[in-house]
């Protein structure tokens, strides 16, 4: 059975306005084209729909069942076509981010105000993942866009970068005298070292790297914080590999001190990751637009 949503369009009309002509008059079409739909259709489905009299048209027992459900139906489509039309004009909606939680504390945050501020109707959802995490929600279609750590790599994934970061090194008060002067990373090695969990993407760019110059870390602390990495290094517990625009309160005020490396790590970036092979929703390309104004005014 194949039977066009036009038909059911012109069924609904007749059947409210119990009448062949003034259905005809609603739906801008003739009287005997809405005769001829309403017996196409009663043909494919082998049923009455109409019981016809002198004074217009009531619906059969049969009929009046498939109101029930097709006026429903109809109804839902209107439904969803207005909010198609929300949507696309902001005023209703979802935005679904993937973030990790320093990302979202010491990046994210003025911009979703400000995206809240604009748009107040869309929902925003925040789900907090790690990077490899996030890649796949967007793969998976569970989240619209990923503000990440870079580098990512993956063919079926945009990437358009934010804002340029440094990982560096920091002690307190007890690695204070290593702050005055560059060391080596062979140096580095001999110290308590503390780091971000195996599975951060910022822990493996810096043991890659590490690793690319002939130095295996092994870390004896390992935390899932960037400001536990800050906290453990203040009370001296050892050296912890921290981003630098991240920690700046810290540096400034709060007893932790960078050491410097003979041969800085290269610099990487936080980025904004979303599907190649399906077009950005009306308030996902106008988060991504506030994102993009903002790191270009902030260079």
């Amino acid at each position: 059975m194949n039977i066009k949503l036009d038909y059911y369009k012109v069924f609904c009309m007749v059947a409210q306005c119990q009448s062949f002509s003034a259905a005809a008059k609603k739906l801008y079409m003739t009287q005997p084209a809405v005769s001829q739909t309403i017996m196409q259709l009663e043909s494919e489905l082998g049923i009455s729909l109409f019981r016809r009299s002198a004074r217009g048209v009531v619906l059969t027992a049969e009929g009046s069942l498939l109101y029930e459900y097709i006026h429903t139906a109809m109804n839902l489509i209107q439904v969803g076509e207005q909010k198609i039309k929300e949507t696309l004009n902001l005023v209703a909606g979802e935005l679904k981010i993937g973030v990790g939680d320093t990302i979202s504390r010491f990046f994210l945050l003025p911009y979703l105000e400000e995206f809240h501020t604009r748009f107040p109707n869309i929902k925003l959802k925040i789900i907090n993942r790690t990077t490899i995490e996030q890649c796949e929600l967007l793969k998976a279609g569970e989240i619209d866009l990923a503000v990440c750590n870079l580098p990512v790599e993956d063919p079926a994934l945009e990437v358009r970068e934010c804002l340029p970061i440094h990982d560096i090194f920091v002690g307190g008060e007890e690695y204070r005298k290593l702050s005055k002067n560059p060391v080596s990373l062979e140096t580095l090695t001999e110290l308590p070292l503390i780091f971000l969990e195996k599975k951060s993407n910022s822990r493996q760019y810096v043991e890659q790297y590490l690793l690319s110059e002939g130095i295996k870390i092994n870390p004896e602390i390992e935390l899932g914080s960037h400001d536990l990495l800050l906290e453990f290094a203040k009370i001296n517990l050892g050296i912890s590999c921290v981003v630098k625009e991240f920690a700046k309160d810290y540096l400034e005020s709060k007893g932790v001190f960078e050491i410097r490396l003979m041969q800085p790590i290269p610099r990487r970036s936080i980025g904004c990751l979303f599907l190649k092979s399906v077009p950005l929703s009306p308030a996902s390309a106008e988060f991504l637009s506030i994102l993009e104004t903002n790191i270009k005014n902030l260079n």
